[in-house]
């Protein structure tokens, strides 16, 4: 008998794998309550969304908000490599009270199911079917709602954002809804992807004398997508030759790529940006780079200066008039 002290295989540092099949996660576990959060005054609650599946999301509202006040609603995908944390995770739950607050949004963090239990592509199916249920509280009736949603979101002021594998999945995403029967239903107006998740078999930038970290960031996708494709896999890598063309499609007005300097996927961000804005996509794209920061420093750090000033800059972006 194979015990569970076996290891097979470890992905560096977060994860451990052993021979029975148990996987260990050395990160991303914790678990921060909803409720009133005294710092910021920012209002949350858990919701389930798909009961057979488990998909479910935490909420997030200013306590100040009136009775009848709209507020822009923002659809946040959270990170991880897609096999880390959750919405409860207290990272997350902490730095997403304070971006709530200074932007003074009503935002839905999407749990969605982990790789490698749930293979790839069921992130994305997941997150998916939460942004369908998000949308369909702007019908008339609408079954099982949430009150928060129909009381308070402006369905008119409608964004998809997220860090890492989440603001990839916003990328996705924002592809599929323009020819969609969900993009008949909604407008979304912008994008905000903060230090996000692309990648690819052949190193760029400061990937190519970085091969410490390139190896690393190579096994998370190998982890969790361990398709044919490898690290060049539509999913992770929409560089490829007839991948980039689609840019143009990105069914929102406006676009905000948020880097940082130390961060390995960073030359990926700009890729991306400078991508879309060639690509012929009509609308409006920005970039800014956080110097002296690595990836989702403002997850780990939201009270440093430089977290501050990405919230006031997330602020500013879903607030534009």
């Amino acid at each position: 008998m194979e015990s569970k002290a076996e290891l097979s295989r470890i992905i560096f540092p977060y994860v451990r794998v052993y021979k029975d099949g148990t996987i260990e996660r050395l990160a991303g576990t914790g678990i921060a309550p909803a409720g009133l959060d005294p710092e910021t005054g920012v209002l949350s609650k858990d919701t389930m969304i798909i009961p057979e599946t488990g998909v479910s999301a935490r909420l997030y509202l200013p306590n100040s908000t009136k009775s009848n006040q709209k507020l822009p609603l923002v659809i946040y995908y959270h990170g991880g490599g897609f096999y880390l944390s959750s919405t409860a995770d207290p990272y997350y739950h902490h730095s997403l009270n304070k971006i709530v607050a200074v932007a003074n949004i009503i935002l839905v963090s999407v749990n969605y199911r982990l790789a490698p239990e749930t293979p790839l592509p069921g992130a994305y199916e997941d997150s998916w079917a939460a942004l369908e249920w998000v949308v369909s509280h702007a019908r008339e009736s609408t079954g099982r709602h949430e009150p928060w949603l129909v009381d308070y979101a402006d369905y008119g002021k409608v964004f998809l954002a997220g860090d890492s594998c989440g603001a990839n999945m916003a990328h996705h995403f924002g592809l599929r809804i323009k020819d969609s029967e969900l993009g008949r239903e909604l407008k979304i107006e912008g994008i905000a992807m903060i230090n996000p998740y692309f990648w690819g078999k052949d190193p760029v930038g400061v990937e190519v004398t970085d091969h410490q970290r390139k190896t690393m960031v190579d096994d998370w996708w190998m982890f969790v997508c361990p398709s044919e494709k490898g690290c060049d896999d539509p999913l992770i890598n929409p560089f490829m030759d007839g991948n980039s063309s689609s840019f143009e499609g990105l069914g929102c007005d406006r676009l905000l790529v948020l880097v940082a300097e130390k961060d390995i996927l960073r030359d990926r961000g700009r890729m991306y940006y400078e991508k879309l804005v060639k690509s012929g996509w009509p609308g409006t794209a920005k970039i800014i780079e956080t110097k002296g920061e690595d990836h989702i420093f403002h997850i780990f750090d939201p009270n440093c200066e430089n977290a501050k000033a990405l919230f006031k800059l997330l602020g500013s972006f879903f607030n534009q008039a």
